[in-house]
């Protein structure tokens, strides 16, 4: 238990961020940059849904807090999106948020989070932050259902009470088959445990629509969305959950309501109009976000991602004493940044992650090339 001046353990051994062992050596960089390490986008909002389209005069109020639940104009865009009801879906500070709420709401402290991996970089650390555990349940290079069936029961135990799952995923671009989602779905009712489907990445797909893991259990699925990737509006801070019924979310409410208390007003807004006119704007995205993928994935000679912003390299054949850290150094000494993999999960400590929309594809087109001679791919 903590006392002044010491701060709660959980907090205390939790990294400070991601890129933070090679933050002073970014800044250092000299010359042409190749910021390939977050998941953001180089385009800009849809036309009318920039936070600047939205003023008092013409929404009066627009700085006063939205309903908590969520600005009646976006609920009503989401359930209509959805085909749900509104009552089911809870507007939140992006889906970062989104998770936070619900592991606030659905673990208690010593309880475990079944996080199929490799994994966005900060699920982990939510969990945690919420004093329950993250069980780490590596897949990778085991796409069929019974391979992800037999690790997942290889790590339940008694005190198991969600599995997280995302899919587009972050960071491999792969999306999980029907099977898969059927086996998941399995399990969960096996052992009476909730599912996080992250599905931020649910509009960004090459190949035909990504089935959603709450057609497979949608008894027990708790699904969070984002503006910040689908419609390039990372800044905006909008997300969304969705669960099985209201009575499912009065607990996540709560959550909510004691964490942020409402999203931005301004922003909820650009979310709901984006739902409606973003239609073009999305599509003309997809395209160009296909092109810079396919050609970063055929320049390093990996299997075109199917969909999300990601690419996850395996670079262990060339690392040396000083580990992946000392392989990020060298990329950054050539202005290229990058994500560790280690982020995405303890398996993966000797891969990167690449993401070929942060920048314009001309620009992720140089920093792939780096990572080619650095590699010798």
């Amino acid at each position: 238990m903590p006392r002044f001046p010491d701060v709660s353990l959980t907090v205390d051994g939790m990294p400070s961020g991601v890129f933070s062992k090679v933050a002073h050596r970014i800044s250092s960089i000299r010359g042409e940059r190749y910021p390939l390490h977050v998941g953001d986008t180089y385009m800009d909002p849809a036309p009318g849904c920039h936070l600047s389209d939205f003023s008092a005069a013409d929404v009066p109020l627009i700085h006063t807090y939205a309903a908590p639940r969520g600005h009646a104009d976006l609920l009503a865009a989401i359930s209509s999106h959805h085909s749900v009801a509104a009552e089911r879906v809870i507007v939140s500070a992006g889906a970062t948020g989104g998770l936070g709420a619900l592991a606030c709401a659905q673990v208690d402290p010593g309880e475990e989070v079944l996080i199929l991996s490799p994994f966005w970089p900060l699920i982990r650390g939510i969990v945690q932050l919420h004093h329950g555990v993250p069980v780490e349940v590596p897949i990778l290079g085991h796409s069929g259902p019974e391979e992800v069936l037999a690790a997942l029961r290889s790590k339940c135990t008694e005190r198991s009470v969600a599995v997280y799952v995302n899919t587009p995923n972050n960071p491999t671009g792969r999306i999980f088959s029907e099977a898969v989602l059927d086996a998941i779905a399995v399990f969960a009712r096996e052992n009476d445990l909730w599912i996080w489907s992250d599905e931020v990445y649910e509009g960004i797909v090459f190949d035909g629509p990504a089935p959603s893991m709450g057609a497979f259990a949608p008894e027990r699925t708790m699904s969070v969305y984002s503006f910040s990737k689908t419609y390039g509006m990372a800044g905006n801070r909008v997300g969304y959950i969705m669960g099985p019924s209201a009575e499912a979310m009065a607990s996540v409410r709560k959550s909510t309501v004691h964490h942020y208390y409402s999203a931005c007003t301004a922003a909820q807004l650009a979310a709901a109009r984006v739902l409606s006119d973003g239609a073009g704007w999305l599509s003309e995205a997809v395209e160009a976000y296909r092109k810079a993928g396919y050609a970063a994935a055929d320049a390093l000679g990996l299997p075109r991602p199917e969909g999300g912003t990601f690419l996850f390299v395996d670079v262990s054949h060339c690392l040396d004493a000083r580990g992946t850290q000392g392989f990020l150094e060298d990329c950054i000494d050539r202005g290229l940044i990058l994500a560790p993999g280690g982020s995405c999960g303890s398996d993966y400590e000797g891969y990167v992650r690449v993401c070929f929309t942060s920048a314009p594809p001309e620009v992720v087109a140089r920093g792939v090339q780096v990572l080619k001679e650095l590699t010798g791919r």
